[in-house]
């Protein structure tokens, strides 16, 4: 069985941030929702559904974790 796993993944950093990676590319560290909305648009990624969880995997807690 073939498993279809998200395009972007947000993963846990210290101080508060998250890095964000891009079909297996880091594209950058966000410190909050606008960043990773920043990321994805210079990725070609206009106005994403950040909660599909078929598009982006929260790793760490969901977009609403930010604190260490």
């Amino acid at each position: 069985m073939d498993v279809q796993r998200p395009p972007i993944v947000v993963h846990p950093l210290t101080e508060g941030m998250r890095r964000v990676t891009v079909r297996g590319e880091v594209v950058g560290r966000a410190r909050d929702l606008a960043d990773v909305r920043e990321f994805l648009r210079r990725a070609g990624l206009e106005d994403p559904d950040l909660e599909d969880p078929a598009l982006i995997d929260w790793r760490g807690g969901d977009s609403g974790v930010w604190a260490p």
